[in-house]
């Protein structure tokens, strides 16, 4: 575990003492590897006005400069105002191990966006939450020399207070955590998170911070 990933481990696990809650999911709270993507998933082809051009596999969406797709981000929060953090298996080929939002997928080709987020927060979180669209943006990110997000992501707030249950296989940790410490977090250590995460947090607090009153 390097400087870096240490810090941030030691600000969750303060803050999980504050609200007296384990930053750590215990083994009885830890789905048993059951996998729920596939680099065969058919994903959403899209321009860039967002309109439905054809159906590739999830891998090759990804590989070299990235085919513009459709994808979801969805962020929860509680009864408190605190957002679900969500810190990324290392078995994902795209920022393994790193921290990003409560849950982010795709819809599979055909599926709404609605169904692909309510699917996905049960699938990797088992949770079911109410969910509201707040916008889309398109974007583009690379990995290293492994692959390439290029998305037009639909953005979703969603609302829980039942405690997460996490698919081992798609996420490390996950804790709730106030938007404030967050946000330092980001400032502290802007390269343990997701690219898209910055992006989408900067909106959040802008034009949806109310999302985050308790």
């Amino acid at each position: 575990m390097d400087i870096d990933t240490v810090s941030i481990h030691d600000s969750i696990t303060a803050a999980a003492e504050r609200e007296n809650t384990s930053p750590l999911l215990s083994d009885s709270q830890t789905l048993e590897s059951v996998r729920v993507s596939s680099h065969d998933e058919p994903l959403t082809l899209v321009d860039g006005d967002d309109n439905v051009i054809g159906s590739k596999p999830k891998l090759a969406c990804h590989v070299g400069n990235g085919l513009l797709h459709r994808a979801f981000s969805l962020h929860v929060i509680n009864g408190k105002g605190q957002v679900l953090m969500q810190k990324r298996s290392q078995e994902k080929l795209l920022w393994p191990g790193y921290w990003s939002n409560s849950c982010c997928s795709h819809p599979h080709y055909g599926e709404s966006m609605e169904d692909a987020v309510h699917r996905r927060a049960y699938q990797e979180l088992g949770l079911t939450v109410d969910i509201r669209y707040l916008y889309k943006f398109q974007y583009r990110a690379a990995y290293k020399s492994l692959g390439t997000e290029h998305e037009i992501c639909s953005v979703f707030a969603g609302f829980s207070d039942d405690i997460p249950i996490a698919n081992a296989t798609e996420v490390a940790e996950c804790h709730f955590m106030g938007s404030d410490e967050v946000s330092a977090l980001l400032v502290q250590e802007p390269d343990q998170f997701t690219p898209w995460f910055h992006m989408e947090w900067k909106e959040l607090l802008t034009h949806h911070s109310g999302l985050f009153s308790q």
